[in-house]
């Protein structure tokens, strides 16, 4: 069993079986650097106190949990009330219902937990479950209550244990259609999306989280030590350029160059619609003088009669 302490300790309950097991947190943040407010003229950290209006700093044995119910008035309660709100899911998180493992969009997964059986006996029960999720591809859904709240979760197998998630209820997700409206609804151009198809494939590989650093957390960390070495800390910064011109084409000559630099090839051109296309915009550089001046010749013409007008 692992060192850490449990967040969770309960039940799964699957109809008339029921599993113990222990849930412990499956993320950590002790790789994040934290920063304190500090008094500059003094050097020292800066604490805050809990102050009353008229009153000043208080007790923390005499602060409250109030639900304002009104401006300015408020119901009371204290730990032992919330503590005696009785919910099934408390210590039991009952599987209600099963779901195909890709059905579930991402926007609603919160947080991990890794989940353990609490002892040898109920280890044969929690690797049957285990295994019938794994082998039928699916996620068991249910709620349990924890920290103050209950949370919608999702249950499925994770190595050779089980991992659960806590879910987003549907009215805690935002509506796409305010965001997306702006987008048109047209395809991409059939010439482009084939060359980004074969870009992606090139790029295709097994996820491994190991091969992803965070740069921002490098970068501070270096920051923060040629500060303590008395160093002036050096500031880079890398601007992208900026295609012009022709969005079409710039756009196929940055996937096609993205391709090549990628080991891979362009595709041929997918349709002849789409070759006629790229081609009236090619040629459309190599007209012959004569049109080109004629074309000038309007233009000048058309700019002084509107001169003339005003």
């Amino acid at each position: 069993m692992p060192s850490a302490r449990p967040i969770w300790k309960g039940q799964i309950r699957l109809s008339l079986v029921s599993i113990p097991v222990e849930m412990f947190s499956a993320t950590k943040s002790a790789r994040r650097i934290a920063f304190r407010q500090i008094h500059e003229p003094s050097g020292k950290p800066i604490h805050y106190q809990k102050v009353v209006s008229g009153i000043g700093p208080v007790d923390t044995d005499d602060i409250l949990k109030g639900f304002e119910y009104e401006k300015g008035k408020y119901v009371l309660l204290d730990d032992e009330d919330i503590d005696a709100v009785k919910l099934e899911t408390r210590k039991t998180f009952d599987l209600t219902q099963f779901v195909g493992a890709c059905e579930i969009e991402p926007i609603y997964f919160d947080k991990p937990y890794f989940v353990v059986p609490q002892d040898e006996l109920a280890e044969e029960a929690f690797r049957v479950l285990r295994d019938a999720l794994r082998k039928t591809q699916m996620i068991g859904l249910g709620q349990l209550a924890m920290r103050g709240n209950e949370y919608l979760a999702a249950l499925e197998p994770c190595g050779s244990g089980l991992i659960l998630e806590t879910l987003h209820y549907a009215e805690e997700i935002r509506k796409a259609d305010p965001f997306f409206t702006e987008i048109s609804d047209k395809k991409a151009d059939v010439d482009l999306l084939s060359v980004a198809e074969e870009l992606i494939k090139k790029k295709a590989a097994p996820f491994d989280a190991s091969d992803f650093k965070n740069h921002y957390r490098q970068a501070l960390r270096k920051l923060i030590d040629e500060r303590l070495k008395g160093k002036a800390p050096k500031v880079e910064t890398e601007e992208e350029e900026r295609p012009s011109g022709d969005n079409v084409i710039d756009l196929m000559g940055a996937l096609k160059r993205s391709l090549q630099s990628s080991g891979g090839k362009p595709p041929a051109r997918s349709s002849a619609r789409g070759a006629g296309k790229h081609a009236t915009k090619s040629t459309a550089r190599k007209r012959p003088a004569k049109k080109a001046a004629s074309k000038a010749r309007k233009r000048a013409s058309s700019s002084r009669k509107a001169r003339k007008s005003a």
